[in-house]
Parts: C-alpha cells; sequence; structure tokens
C-alpha cells in the first residue's frame, strides 16, 4: 500500500519524461527504416529492368551473373535462387522462399518498436494522466486552504500526459504502416523476378 501511495504521489511527470524518450526512439527508429528501405529500392532498381530482361529470354545464367554483382535484399533473395539453377525448379523455388524469410526479417527489423509505441503511448499517457488527476483531488484534499484552481491547475498538467502519449502513438503507428507498405512492395516485386526465374527453369527443362 505504501508503494502504491509512493507511487500515485509522483503524478504523471515521470510518466511525460518516459514518453519522451519513446519519441527520440520513435524518431531515431523512422529515419533508420527510411534510410534502409530506400537504398533497397534504389540497389533494386539498379538490376531489376536487366534482370527481367534475361530471365524472359531463358538465360538464367546472364540473369545469374546480373544479380550476383548486385547489392541489396533482394538482389540476395534472387541470388539464393539463381545461385543453383542446375538443381531444378522445386529446389530452386525452395530456395527463394528461405531468401524471403531472411530478407523480410532485414527489410522489417526494428518496426515492432513503431508497432508497441503506436499501440500503447496512449495507454501509457493515459496512464500518467489517472496518475496526475489522483494526486491533484490528493492535494485539494491535503488543504485546507486550497480551491477550486488548485484542482484545475493538476488537471491541466495532467492531461499533457495524454497529449504526449497521442503524439508519440500517431507518428509512430503511420510510419509503421509506411514502411511496412513499403517493404511488401519491394518483396511483392521480388517475388515476381522470382517467379520469371522458376518460369525459365521449367521452360528450360
Amino acid at each position: 500500500m505504501a508503494s502504491l501511495n509512493a507511487l500515485v504521489g509522483t503524478g504523471g511527470g515521470w510518466v511525460i519524461q518516459l514518453l519522451l524518450v519513446a519519441s527520440v526512439l520513435t524518431v531515431a527508429v523512422i529515419v533508420e527504416r527510411v534510410i534502409v528501405q530506400r537504398r533497397e529500392r534504389r540497389f533494386f532498381l539498379m538490376f531489376k529492368a536487366q534482370a527481367a530482361g534475361f530471365l524472359d529470354k531463358g538465360d538464367v545464367a546472364q540473369a545469374a551473373a546480373v544479380v550476383e554483382k548486385a547489392e541489396g535484399v533482394a538482389a540476395a533473395i534472387l541470388y539464393a535462387g539463381l545461385a543453383r539453377p542446375e538443381a531444378g525448379p522445386a529446389s530452386v523455388e525452395e530456395r527463394l522462399a528461405g531468401g524471403r524469410i531472411e530478407g523480410k526479417y532485414k527489410l522489417e527489423r526494428r518496426l515492432w518498436v513503431l508497432g508497441t509505441l503506436g499501440n500503447n503511448a496512449p495507454f501509457i499517457g493515459l496512464f500518467g494522466t489517472v496518475l496526475g488527476v489522483i494526486k491533484a483531488f490528493a492535494d485539494l484534499a491535503g488543504s485546507a486552504t486550497a480551491g477550486p484552481e488548485v484542482v484545475m491547475a493538476g488537471l491541466s498538467e495532467a492531461l499533457i500526459a495524454t497529449a504526449v502519449g497521442l503524439l508519440v502513438a500517431i507518428p509512430a503507428v503511420m510510419a509503421y504502416n509506411y514502411l511496412m507498405k513499403r517493404s511488401g512492395e519491394l518483396l511483392a516485386e521480388t517475388d515476381a523476378l522470382s517467379r520469371r526465374l522458376l518460369a525459365a527453369l521449367k521452360e528450360v527443362r
């Protein structure tokens, strides 16, 4: 009971500080992931057209040579299948699936931070508001000379925690959805090239 009273007595100030730290973490993750995904998109566009052209012609060896020299997650996924085309379409398909899992992990790394903060920051802010409200009424009850303005000031300060929670959550959710969409688009385009590779292998056989 004593520890609970001590927690309530702190108000919501420490919650606001926690949310400010979370906002810095959110910005850092967003910036890092945007840079990574733009770089991956650039790498993909550098070899996409050339590799697709060779695959459409059934020239798997030339496509493999192009992808081997390329950088990025998409190139790594495709090269997982192009490295041993003689193993047959079924084996290549499994290798592509394995490469895709690894690539998906690299593209979506740290996005769980944005998802977690986006879902929970409003509740953390609300928790701070509740603590602030309790403290405001406790201060009013503990002072015989205090008037309603004491409660109003405490409530105003307490509501800041909810506002900060929303300020953290909204950008986090928007960035999470955007980055997941970009990641899905890159993987979908890579899958399209993977299908062309499998089609080329089946035609050769």
